[in-house]
């Protein structure tokens, strides 16, 4: 392309329209291009699918001829510039932004938000931004078509959380519209065709005690494989540091993922995930172990989704999960993992103490399409004597059992 120049305007969050100023080619949404002041004589090109607009563009530019697109807020920001970028090089950009749809949303509540975590459903699975909205405080989400507001409200009155949704459309426009509302409300409402900016908020934490360091969610704890003290539990009937070690390690729970924590006891597992940013759900068939769960989740500031009820019947009514751990270890344990087995999309991992489980176990993994591996875990804690010396406490062995799901055969890979 030479020295041909692009250049990208943003427009429709406050201000007035921009300037487009000599062009012979206007690309962007209908909208903007009915807003903008176009020069007489401008070829105008209504963005729909991307590639023939790409396409146009290079064409007009290839040729020498002057070409601006018009794109929303920042279109550095989940926008255009990317395609553009990737197209035809960061050097053919002249990028001019106007601010950032969710830095006006966050503005009209009257919140800080460099303490939120920005997820975009424009295009994009919605589960990534449900999850997101579960285990974050607080959440920006950018919407589309078939990924409303409506369809983000139903996913989180599901999941029963104590959510507020400020769902912003039209901003900077005279249509703007700015609404606080419970997830069942958005659900329960026609928002039409508008894509809008969903900032969803837990009640109770929307103002930060204090500024941190780096935009975005907290940063991955500086320590996991807590100690066992640092959860209640019941008759030490807690998942030992050394083997919740090794499960957090194949799980690898990251924000934007589920997590299930099946027979999950005092929680600690669905604990330490939820501090790296993954929602999770927690089962047990006891009300008191939930109420456990629910207490050591709170003390470590994360949220939890903690359900009464026996697996595997239960699973049924839970959203598929990324990853699933499995504790415990009774009669029933092959048919849990074999459910979990063939929801979870990444990887299961699972602790038994009786080596009887172990085959039957390692079978249902195999035949839910999944790849076992696993250890037996045998570790000694150093434990005070009388006279200042230290002796090796040996732990019960556990094994530890995980399988993951083989990533899809990339297209022209060979065979």
């Amino acid at each position: 392309m030479g020295d041909a120049v692009i250049t990208v305007l943003g427009a429709g969050t406050g201000g007035p329209p921009p300037a487009v100023g000599a062009a012979d080619l206007v690309v962007g949404a209908a909208r903007h291009l009915d807003a903008a002041q176009l020069p007489p004589g401008v070829r105008r090109l209504v963005l729909g699918p991307l590639a023939p607009a790409l396409d146009e563009i290079g064409a007009y530019a290839d040729a020498g001829r002057r070409v601006v697109v018009l794109a929303s807020g920042d279109p550095g920001f989940f926008g255009i510039v990317r395609a553009l970028g990737a197209r035809f090089g960061a050097g053919a950009l002249d990028v001019r932004p106007s601010a950032p749809s969710v830095a006006v949303a966050f503005a009209r509540a009257g919140l800080s938000w460099d303490d939120a975590v920005v997820v975009s459903a424009h295009g994009r699975d919605l589960r990534t931004a449900v999850n997101v909205c579960r285990a974050h405080p607080k959440t920006a989400v950018l919407t589309g078509p078939g990924a409303g507001a409506a369809e983000l409200g139903a996913a989180l009155a599901r999941a029963g959380l104590d959510r507020t949704l400020v769902v912003a459309s039209g901003l900077g426009s005279d249509a703007e519209s700015v609404v606080a509302l419970s997830p069942r409300e958005a659900a329960d409402r026609d928002w039409g065709d508008a894509v809008s900016v969903v900032l969803c908020l837990r009640s109770g934490a929307c103002v930060p005690p204090a500024a941190g360091t780096v935009a975005g969610p907290r940063p991955a704890p500086a320590g996991w494989a807590l100690p066992e003290a640092d959860f209640a539990h019941r008759d030490s009937m807690v998942t030992k540091f050394e083997v919740r070690a090794l499960a957090l390690a194949r799980l690898g729970p990251r924000t934007g993922e589920l997590v299930w924590d099946i027979g999950s006891g005092s929680g600690s597992v669905a604990v330490e995930c939820a501090r790296f940013g993954a929602a999770v759900v927690a089962v047990d068939k006891s009300p008191e172990a939930v109420g456990r769960v629910r207490a050591n989740a709170s003390a470590h500031g994360v949220d939890v989704e903690a359900v009464v009820g026996r697996a595997p019947d239960v699973l049924g009514q839970l959203p598929e999960p990324d990853a699933a751990f499995v504790g415990g270890g009774g009669s029933d344990v092959a048919a849990v993992v074999a459910a979990c087995a063939r929801r979870a999309r990444r990887a299961v991992v699972v602790t038994l103490a009786a080596v009887d489980r172990v085959a039957e176990v390692r079978a249902a993994l195999a035949a839910a399409g999944l790849t076992p591996d696993g250890v037996l875990l045998q570790s000694s804690r150093l434990a005070p004597l009388p006279g200042g010396v230290t002796r090796l406490a040996a732990a019960n062995p556990v094994f530890v059992l995980w399988a993951e799901r083989p990533a899809p055969r990339s297209e022209g890979a060979p065979a």
